[in-house]
């Protein structure tokens, strides 16, 4: 059986134009998952599980808003609002998996493709530090030089170094060979930052699972430790604070997340 899920190993860079230059890249990998496949995959691989500690997992209660509802079929009822979801459709996640047991994404893509196989919509999941989450559901229009472009404006609060009156400028190489999600940010005098991933296929076995790891140590560490890290350079650069307003404090939150069920040792030793 070949999946269509794959492991993707590449760079996030951070370019900051105004009102002072700062730049980040650090190595990353992320899954690309088809959600109908996820349980294959946890039969299949040692060293991933699903909603289960391992050195590598996924857990769709890191996604969802509703615990009791799987995650294709939230992911469904959105784009459905939307009138986005057609028959047949398939749904992919690009994210940062769980490792160690712990994980946080600032952004989540989903894909949907219809039983065609034509991508039709995105979900661009954003999550800040505070625990909180909003969706960005866009449609894809028919790829220009093989990149799909989206627009929106800004409506969650990021980054305290970023105020809200900003538009987003979405470039999408969609998952084949490589992948890229591009964001440029910009605001009335133009391009303010541009947040870019891009990564290579690669297949998800264990062997590419072990790779990963021993390739990105930072991420193993943390990606929450970055973010606080990239955060202080930027207070000592001078960057502005800009406070979240008190009345978006209340935006939703992900379902709640009971930490991963350890397995036995002498079980994980003998796998």
């Amino acid at each position: 059986m070949t999946l269509r899920s794959a492991l993707y190993a590449g760079h996030v860079v951070h370019d900051r134009a105004r009102p002072k230059r700062h730049r980040l890249r650090y190595r990353v990998f992320m899954l690309l998952l088809d959600l109908d496949e996820v349980d294959v995959l946890d039969r299949r691989l040692k060293r991933f599980s699903r909603d289960r500690w391992n050195l590598v997992g996924f857990s769709e209660r890191d996604h969802l808003d509703a615990p009791a509802t799987s995650l294709k079929d939230e992911v469904l009822a959105k784009l459905r609002a939307g009138g986005l979801a057609p028959d047949g459709a398939r749904i992919s996640v690009l994210a940062m998996p769980r490792i160690l047991g712990k994980g946080f994404n600032p952004l989540s893509v989903f894909f949907c493709h219809d039983a065609e196989g034509r991508l039709v919509a995105t979900v661009h999941a954003v999550r800040n530090t505070f625990g909180q989450r909003h969706d960005y559901v866009l449609p894809a229009g028919p790829p220009r030089g093989g990149v799909v472009e989206q627009r929106a404006g800004k409506v969650f609060y990021v980054s305290p170094f970023m105020p809200m009156d900003l538009r987003y400028a979405f470039a999408i190489v969609p998952p084949g060979e490589t992948v890229q999600i591009g964001v440029d940010v910009l605001d009335e005098d133009g391009l303010l930052m541009t947040a870019t991933f891009a990564g290579e296929r690669r297949a998800l076995t264990d062997a590419a699972l072990w790779k990963a790891l021993a390739g990105h140590p930072w991420q193993v560490a943390g990606v929450l430790a970055a973010i606080h890290w990239e955060a202080v350079k930027l207070v000592l650069k001078g960057f502005r604070f800009f406070p979240q307003d008190p009345a978006t404090r209340g935006l939703k939150r992900p379902a709640e997340t009971r930490p991963p069920t350890r397995p036995d040792p002498a079980a994980l030793a003998g796998s």
